[in-house]
């Protein structure tokens, strides 16, 4: 069983049936870990346990949904690697999405669907459609989230063609992407003048409604010209910016390209050199 699944078997068990419902301090509980709150430092997150009981320190923040991810985050670590003891730096997206560290991306998967199950979090995405960044704030207030704890889920539920990427003025952080958009497409590593984003880094305004980009604004693949995709975007932290990218259908069914990436290839598939 994925992390994943087993954060949503645990809903379930527990009979919980809507984001009210969600106490992740009683499910904790309920599992035997308790939660403390206490200044931490070069962490966010600790966990003790022995036997069968743990004690998870948090790391007190004002977001509120940032601190019930990592509540949620511990309780992975203590369902699924019981017997290690863990220092965690918990929904800190560029540390942890180029982590080689097995067990705190599974921890982050099993959050995730502990405090956004899919057969709550798919219907509440429904209503939007294609939701901006206005609508994810909605979905992040609904499950007590935070928004990019929120972004992250809309990425990997992978029913929508989307991307999320965080730029900063040295250029692109990090990026994920649903599970169907194809590898293919390769982002530009600093912004486009054209791209509200860049905007946004360089002194305007959030962009929080979709507006449409030709994809060449974003993609350095050669036939980027011919497509077109939305674009919205939100401050982050530290002067960063967040960025949602919704990619037209037919980006999905484009044909390989050869001329992007580290690598080259010939048509027959071949390494090229140089």
């Amino acid at each position: 069983m994925s992390p994943g699944e087993r954060a949503e078997a645990r809903i379930a068990e527990l009979g919980i049936t809507s984001p009210a419902e969600l106490d992740i301090q009683l499910i904790a509980m309920d599992a035997g870990m308790t939660v403390v709150y206490e200044n931490l430092d070069g962490c966010e997150a600790t966990l003790m346990g022995v036997g069968d009981r743990a004690i998870a320190t948090i790391k007190p923040s004002s977001s509120h949904g940032r601190q019930r991810f990592s509540v949620a985050h511990e309780l992975g670590h203590w369902l699924m690697h019981r017997g290690l003891s863990f220092r965690c730096r918990v929904d800190d997206m560029d540390l942890n999405l180029s982590s080689d560290q097995f067990r705190e991306r599974e921890a982050d998967s099993f959050a995730s669907h502990l405090l956004m199950p899919t057969s709550m979090f798919y219907p509440a995405l429904k209503t939007f459609g294609t939701p901006n960044f206005l609508e994810i704030e909605q979905m992040a207030d609904a499950f007590n989230t935070s928004l990019l704890a929120t972004c992250m889920r809309l990425a990997d539920i992978n029913t929508l063609p989307v991307l999320l990427a965080c730029y900063s003025a040295t250029g692109l952080r990090w990026h994920k992407i649903a599970g169907d958009v194809p590898r293919r497409w390769f982002l530009h590593r600093q912004l486009d003048e054209d791209s509200f984003a860049y905007g946004l880094l360089h002194g305007g305004k959030a962009r929080g409604s979709l507006g449409k980009q030709s994809a060449e604004t974003w993609f350095e693949n050669d036939d980027a010209d011919q497509y077109e995709l939305r674009e919205c975007c939100h401050p982050g932290r530290n002067g960063e910016v967040l960025v949602i990218l919704y990619l037209e259908s037919r980006m999905l069914h484009a044909r390989y390209d050869p001329n992007v990436g580290q690598r080259k290839y010939n048509e027959h598939g071949s390494y090229v050199v140089g």
